[in-house]
């Protein structure tokens, strides 16, 4: 099945998907997220399952759900300055509503800039503390001039649910080997449209294989989704053997695997196996508490055996504005690294082969190990 695979049309189809997400305002609840997870759906048959607003998942709480309709700020000249609608970026992320005039000094405790990055737009989010604002270019807003400005910021914050997508894959044993991605982030294709995409190809190939454990793939809100999977699904979780998460995979950075919490797993042999012949330039690094959902996978109550795997290009690559190339600068940033995810070169997507190769190397990486 792999032999007769396309790399370049594979490489072209995943670009699409990665283009067809970006646009839309995700979040850890609301319909962006929905119509995200709906998407992914075509690619495999998704269970979409709905958590109420309110539901105790061990000692958080699922929020209320949030959806944006629009938000701009505009000028004292009328100008707009900020448009939710051309870069869903520009609103806080769960901002509630907010419309009215505010004098320049008011209005700048509500905006986010990155002075270091002066061109970027970052991504800020207020889940759990009730709060208005924008994110701008730090070059944007150093210009601002003193004057009103119109704030309109339209959004709901009520009860709903946090919705999360699940594909199980029965394997000749019922161990499971789990592969989780967090849908939440609104228009960033690094983090994580493209580990959304990669997720649900790997999935679909390995629908269509033999399988000697069962794969069970989670499309999840980021930390939240995680704690409340867990929470519900105790059992389940019992039966994990192996996991990876996948995050920023669309970069041109290094190959990074990061290990379990117990460090030698056979998850992390299996990582280490594969990218010793991968061919390709890579560090392995130990587990810490900071990055994405392998925290929670990883949690003392439950330490689970996750790794990640991720493409590490630098200290912005999930913190702000940058949208797909073109398939011909090959790079959802930058022209210089091939990538082996989003371009169609000979070897892509080599991540999604490198994905495939942890699940299925398990096996050999406990027979060296023995």
């Amino acid at each position: 099945m792999l032999d007769a695979m396309n790399p370049e049309a594979l490489g072209a189809e995943l670009h699409a998907g990665v283009r067809e997400l970006y646009p839309i305002c995700r979040s850890i609840t609301g319909d962006g997220l929905r119509a995200s997870l709906r998407i992914l759906g075509r690619t495999v048959p998704l269970t979409l399952h709905e958590v109420p607003s309110g539901t105790r998942v061990f000692d958080w709480v699922v929020p209320r759900e949030w959806n944006l309709r629009g938000a701009r700020l505009l000028g004292p000249g009328g100008e707009v300055i900020a448009d939710a609608s051309r870069l869903n970026l520009h609103v806080l992320n769960y901002s509630v509503p907010f419309r009215g005039q505010v004098s320049l000094e008011e209005l700048q405790a509500h905006l986010h800039s990155l002075p270091e990055a002066p061109e970027l737009v970052p991504y800020r989010t207020s889940y759990y503390r009730e709060a208005w604002g924008f994110c701008l270019s730090h070059a944007v807003r150093s210009r601002l001039g003193p004057g009103e400005y119109q704030v309109e910021i339209d959004t709901t914050l009520s009860d709903g649910s946090l919705t999360y997508g699940e594909l199980v894959l029965p394997g000749a044993e019922q161990r499971e080997v789990l592969v989780s991605t967090h849908c939440c982030h609104p228009s960033l294709a690094n983090d994580n449209c493209a580990g959304m995409v990669m997720c649900a190809e790997l999935a679909r190939i390995l629908s269509g294989m033999k399988r000697r454990y069962t794969y069970r793939f989670l499309f999840i809100p980021g930390t939240i989704g995680a704690i409340t999977w867990l929470a519900l699904n105790e059992e389940a979780a019992g039966r994990i053997a192996h996991g990876l998460v996948a995050a920023c995979v669309g970069d041109g950075g290094r190959l990074t695997y990061k290990r379990s919490r117990r460090g030698d797993a056979e998850i992390d042999r299996a990582a280490v196996l594969v990218l010793q012949h991968a061919g390709v330039e890579h560090d392995v690094r130990p587990f810490t508490p900071y990055g994405y959902d392998e925290r929670q996978y990883n949690s003392p109550g439950f330490n689970l055996a996750v790794g990640s795997l991720t493409l590490i290009h630098g200290p912005l690559s999930g913190d702000c504005s940058r949208g797909p190339a073109p398939p011909s600068t090959n790079q959802l940033r930058t022209p210089r690294h091939q990538s082996r995810l989003m371009s169609g070169a000979p070897r892509v997507p080599g991540l999604l082969f490198l994905g495939l190769g942890l699940g299925l190397g398990l096996g050999a990486a406990a027979t060296r190990r023995r």
